[in-house]
């Protein structure tokens, strides 16, 4: 059996740190990450392949996007090395001081995580979009708070996005790749400058997006740190002496191994990391002494989306960075709900595709692969189209345990989510009913996604909490620096640990508090 120092479970904003950290500090690191190793050839943007991960088969389907059905709520993660950073829409932003006032452990405040938001700033290279550079969709957020007299809410957004301050629209072609500038970041990682190609999500084909594997993960491997994709592991279990037995399965070997480690950091996200601890807890009974809590507390941070149309308005959704700009309500002003208005972009999958087929060998310079290219690059299907995005303050309404689903009854070890809307109604609604007024103040037609309206269903992509950290192992699971309770040398450190609702975009919180976390490790 193999024998490491550290082991790191994830690749995202909890672990990617940690690793950094860790390694610089002369630490064995091994770093497991259940996700492939991504090449920008192989991104679903550029290959329009390799989409999907399946849970149920992981060493056949590994893909880009694992999204999880839960009934009454939907969960997107992303698979990787680089963990939540691949698919999350750029933005990198710190939450108002009051977000801290209540739900934290005594040693979580606001100004002991403000020189750790500044780290994570510098390591992500965090920039917001140039003047020249605002997109329809910022143009129509800052009209929109304008025309109802709340233009002081608006602002742009951080970005971990490299910007070109010479690019704009009005370039010969402007978002061909042609137009990205090659730099080298200070991890020594060859990148390039935004284009405004929009396929942040899916893939950036020039490299601007700063995602982990650029930067805290890069330096984490100059120092000695060994990340090794397709590892899924599967539980841990204590030995005599105080090491941790973890059983992996490699998905690229389809085999099972075995290795131990002095301190084991758990960082798979909000919904790996609290699987893993209860399947170990319940399951296999090799950590029965985790608190009670687990699985408890879970916030969907109130995302919602409102499609609104506008018919005489040339919106180009499929253009510029996912999230430009906000329209901050976070003070509770609107009968106390807490929301964070933002622009929504979309990948243009058609004129990916297109551009893919034209630059095909076989169709390279033939007037065909010429015109599918151009096709491509003009693509613009959804001109009339604002996705009206945001995050709220909700209440943790979620509770993750192993049991049953609906659809698979014979399967008792599955992972369910029982979450009541109620205690997200509140903020949801008033968000929602806020994309309604900024569209009608604007000129332009929209309505709440029925499966809102009708049966009180929702999607996030910033799933928080299941592991909360506490001052006690009644109210939680870890303790501020991510300590498992009743279990010295395993730590959580990943969204699973935030005990409540930021209300906005939590990557950098996030990242932030495993600064903090490693920077408590002593020994």
């Amino acid at each position: 059996m193999e024998s490491v120092n550290t082991l790191i479970i994830g690749s995202g904003f909890g672990g990617s740190v940690m690793a950094c950290r860790l390694a610089e500090r002369g630490e064995q690191v091994v770093v497991l990450e259940r996700g492939r190793r991504w090449r920008p050839e192989d991104y679903p943007s550029v290959s329009q392949d390799h989409w999907f991960w399946d849970e149920d088969e992981p060493e056949r389907q590994n893909g880009w996007l694992d999204f999880r059905y839960f009934g009454d709520m939907s969960i997107a993660l992303g698979a990787g090395v680089g963990g939540g950073s691949l698919i999350y829409a750029n933005v990198s932003i710190e939450p108002p001081p009051q977000v801290f006032e209540q739900g934290w452990p005594e040693a979580i405040t606001h100004a002991i995580l403000k020189p750790h938001y500044r780290t994570v700033g510098r390591m992500l290279n965090v920039q917001t979009l140039p003047d020249r550079q605002w997109t329809p969709r910022t143009r129509l957020m800052h009209e929109s708070a304008d025309k109802l007299g709340h233009g002081h809410r608006f602002r742009v957004v951080p970005q971990a996005i490299t910007f070109d301050p010479d690019w704009h629209a009005g370039l010969d072609d402007a978002f061909d790749y042609r137009h990205s500038k090659p730099w080298t970041n200070e991890q020594g990682q060859r990148q390039g400058t935004c284009v405004h190609c929009g396929n942040c999500d899916l893939g950036c084909p020039v490299q601007a997006k700063n995602t982990l594997d650029l930067n805290y993960l890069a330096r984490a491997e100059q120092k000695g740190a060994d990340v090794r994709p397709l590892q899924q592991v599967r539980w841990i279990r204590p030995l005599e002496g105080g090491d941790y037995e973890v059983g992996v399965r490699d998905l690229d070997a389809r085999a099972w191994r075995r290795l131990r480690a002095r301190r084991v950091i758990v960082a798979a996200g909000s919904v790996g990391s609290t699987e893993l601890l209860l399947r170990c807890r319940d399951q296999y009974k090799t950590l029965p002494r985790l608190s009670p809590a687990l699985g408890r507390g879970w916030t969907s941070n109130g995302d919602f989306m409102t499609p609104a149309f506008y018919p005489d308005r040339d919106i180009a959704p499929t253009r510029g960075p996912t999230i430009t700009s906000a329209i901050d309500y976070l003070d509770g002003s609107d009968g106390g709900a807490r929301y964070f208005v933002e622009d929504g972009g979309i990948p243009d999958l058609l004129g990916n595709w297109l551009e893919r087929a034209g630059r095909h060998p076989r169709l390279a310079r033939t007037r065909l692969g010429a015109a599918l290219l151009e096709y491509g690059r003009d693509s613009n299907p959804f001109a009339g189209l604002m996705p009206w995005f945001g995050q709220a303050i909700d209440g943790p309404g979620g509770h993750f345990a192993l049991g049953r689903r609906w659809y698979a009854p014979w399967k008792k070890d599955r992972l369910r989510l029982k979450w009541d809307y109620r205690f997200a109604e509140k903020a949801v609604q008033a968000l929602a009913e806020r994309h309604l007024r900024l569209t009608e103040a604007t000129g332009g037609r929209a309505m709440t996604p029925a499966t809102w309206r009708w049966f009180r269903n929702l999607v996030t992509p910033h799933p928080l909490g299941g592991c909360n950290m506490a001052n006690t192992v009644k109210q939680g699971v870890v303790n501020h620096a991510g300590e498992v309770f009743n279990y010295p040398g395993v730590f959580v450190v990943d969204g699973a640990t935030v005990p409540r609702a930021l209300g906005l975009n939590p990557s950098r919180t996030i990242a932030a508090l495993a600064e903090h976390a490693a920077e408590q490790w002593r020994g």
